[in-house]
């Protein structure tokens, strides 16, 4: 099947995909439930050395920038107290850590969490961590224009592929909160 966007020839349903997905991403796609049913989220094959935002555009498209997301996992701390969050932005735009996530997370200080932390806590490779699978006490903050997205291409748990999903779909991931403002323009 043709993927509905980006030129990728050999889309297929993540569900018939398990075994190229982390542990973590491929039990959420197991347990999917909601309005947008499991078949509709996609895994499409790519080059794991260019799982990198700048550079997947430059190889794939720069159509691809605007219906591409990234997601990212930030540290919230108040005192002694640490809290993991995920959040998810269009690839154009950065997260709002200092404004929007600290607010929302009732953080004095936030900040990305360190590599080591975001891998150990997620089972997912560094370049590649989906909102699909995350640890399910976690909050999951996503930028409203996610949703209004109408196909979002995002990682798929490894470096090695991604998925593409309906925008809407992100907002019934587990501990979604959809924003207005999470994502600034970068520059």
């Amino acid at each position: 099947m043709r993927a509905p966007i980006g030129d990728f020839d050999d889309a297929r349903p993540a569900p018939d995909c398990l075994d190229l997905l982390t542990g973590p991403v491929a039990a959420a796609v197991r347990a999917w439930t909601g309005p947008v049913p499991a078949e509709r989220l996609l895994y499409v094959d790519t080059d794991p050395s260019i799982a990198d935002t700048a550079v997947f555009v430059e190889h794939y498209g720069p159509a691809l920038l605007d219906v591409s997301a990234n997601c990212v996992v930030v540290a919230g701390r108040r005192g002694e107290t640490t809290t993991l969050a995920a959040c998810v932005v269009k690839s154009a735009t950065r997260v709002d850590v200092n404004g929007v996530v600290r607010k929302r997370l009732g953080a004095r200080k936030a900040s990305f969490a360190p590599m080591d932390t975001a891998t150990g806590e997620t089972g997912m490779e560094y370049g590649g961590i989906t909102p699909i699978g995350l640890p399910a006490a976690w909050p999951l903050l996503v930028d409203a224009a996610v949703v209004d997205t109408e196909w979002v291409l995002v990682g798929s748990g490894r470096r090695r592929g991604k998925l593409i999903l309906p925008g809407k779909a992100f907002a019934q991931l587990p501990g979604a909160v959809v924003l207005e403002g999470l994502g600034v323009p970068v520059g």
